[in-house]
């Protein structure tokens, strides 16, 4: 499909039946990082993209066209490509913030909000809060992080955010919740082996990108949203992820022992968590 400025991008259905359902996944993470969802018979009509200059999609003639508003757009691309008036929106880390731009941007089009370990805009302030670094401290970090991923490797910014810290993980909770990865073995290996394709300087520069995203004010949204984080993420404070929840007008909060990685680790509920926010929204949003 194109974009709005002509980008071509490669877009994906699960040619499933039931309830659409537009999938802003992580920033490079392949449709299998939702192995509850993405099945044809997940009772969802899931429909999502690859963004800009990833996985098939093209980079775009201006580099600069990769704003986390750019990816908005094309989300709002994809549903007129499936023929999509409005759906159930899905969020996960960068997608989270895509999601809710969507939502500010236009509403008509986005039933409800299922927002999965990420806060809407101002990622990098929330990073590395388990570690203690000082909130004045995570947005330079997060930058250092991004541009160090040349020299890091391809795959070491994954695993370091599929684990808790390392005290976590003499603890039950800490092992059992990001233990869960390895019960899906055939998605593990496909995010794993897509993440190792990826162009890494392009990747850093979709990646520094995020970080010139704002926080949001998600007061005017008046859909019903559902936040859901995890308790071990190395990338995303709790307390901005609650405080989110508390600025939009009856959302939820659901916290789970896992890390960045929860769809992974807990296909069932994020699956049950979608069922109950598309059953509130038949009810209105209560």
């Amino acid at each position: 499909m194109r974009a709005a400025d002509g980008t071509r991008l490669r877009a994906w259905t699960n040619d499933g039946d039931g309830v659409p359902v537009l999938l802003c996944n992580g920033l490079g993470a392949p449709p299998a990082a939702w192995p509850g969802l993405v099945g044809r018979d997940s009772g969802f009509r899931v429909v999502t993209w690859s963004y800009r200059g990833l996985s098939g999609s093209e980079r775009p003639a201006d580099r600069d066209r990769v704003r986390v508003e750019d990816h908005a757009d094309d989300a709002r691309a994809v549903l007129d490509a499936f023929g999509l008036s409005s759906a159930t929106v899905v969020g996960w880390s960068l997608g989270v913030n895509v999601a809710f731009e969507l939502a500010l941007e236009d509403p008509a089009r986005v039933r409800s909000l299922l927002a999965v370990a990420g806060v809407p805009g101002g990622s990098f302030s929330a990073m590395f809060a388990p570690y203690g670094v000082p909130r004045r401290l995570r947005a330079p970090a997060g930058r250092l992080s991004s541009r160090l991923l040349l020299a890091v490797g391809p795959l070491l910014p994954v695993l370091v955010a599929s684990l808790p810290r390392w005290p976590e993980l003499l603890t039950p909770a800490g092992v059992a919740g990001p233990a869960r990865e390895a019960g899906h073995p055939a998605a593990l290996y496909q995010v794993l082996h897509e993440f190792s394709r990826h162009d890494w300087r392009w990747y850093r520069h979709l990646a520094l990108a995020v970080a010139e995203h704002a926080p949001l004010d998600v007061g005017p949204v008046r859909c019903p949203v559902t936040f859901v984080a995890g308790r071990y993420d190395s990338l995303v404070d709790l307390a901005d992820v609650r405080a989110a929840a508390r600025a939009v007008p009856g959302a939820r909060l659901d916290t789970l022992a896992g890390t960045h990685f929860v769809p992974l680790q807990y296909p069932g509920v994020m699956r049950a968590e979608l069922r109950a926010l598309v059953a509130r929204e038949a009810r209105g949003g209560s």
